[in-house]
């Protein structure tokens, strides 16, 4: 059986990669799923005004659980096996770490569908992972509905 990790911010994109997870394995992949959310580091502003470090990461536990819900919800009602895995730091080198230490053997992620000028000035986790990871990487792109097509 296979295990890929999903990772998920809480926008449709990343929704949308797993739901086509999903998909592959509705059409007979065996897999099981690794869901993960990575948080940004505490600034120098929470660390200061916190006064304790146990409060941030509770904040930022929470938070990443609240982003889980939808991705959790949608592999609830296929019956898909998952974990949930909720990190601080660098998004990309957090989700590599994961890769390396949950025996990751595929990604299946979505992207915000920033062109390239702009992913190479922001960057970008997915095209990071792209070129940096050992396992297979699958970025699904976001197609909004009619209504929101500009």
């Amino acid at each position: 059986m296979l295990k890929i990790l999903l990772p998920v911010d809480g926008s449709e994109a990343s929704l949308d990669a797993v739901r086509h997870a999903l998909a592959l394995r509705s059409h007979g992949l065996a897999a099981s799923f690794v869901l993960a959310n990575v948080q940004e580091p505490a600034n120098l502003y929470e660390l200061v005004t916190a006064h304790d470090p146990e409060v941030l990461q509770r904040v930022s536990t929470g938070a990443g659980a609240h982003l889980l819900q939808p991705a959790e919800a949608l592999l609830a009602e296929a019956g898909a096996p998952w974990e949930r895995k909720i990190a601080s730091g660098d998004p990309a080198h957090v989700l590599a770490e994961m890769i390396e230490s949950h025996g990751i053997d595929a990604v299946v992620m979505g992207t915000r569908g920033l062109g390239s000028a702009r992913s190479a000035v922001v960057g970008s986790v997915s095209h990071w992972l792209l070129t940096h990871c050992t396992v297979p990487v699958t970025v699904v792109r976001h197609i909004p509905p009619d209504d929101e097509v500009e």
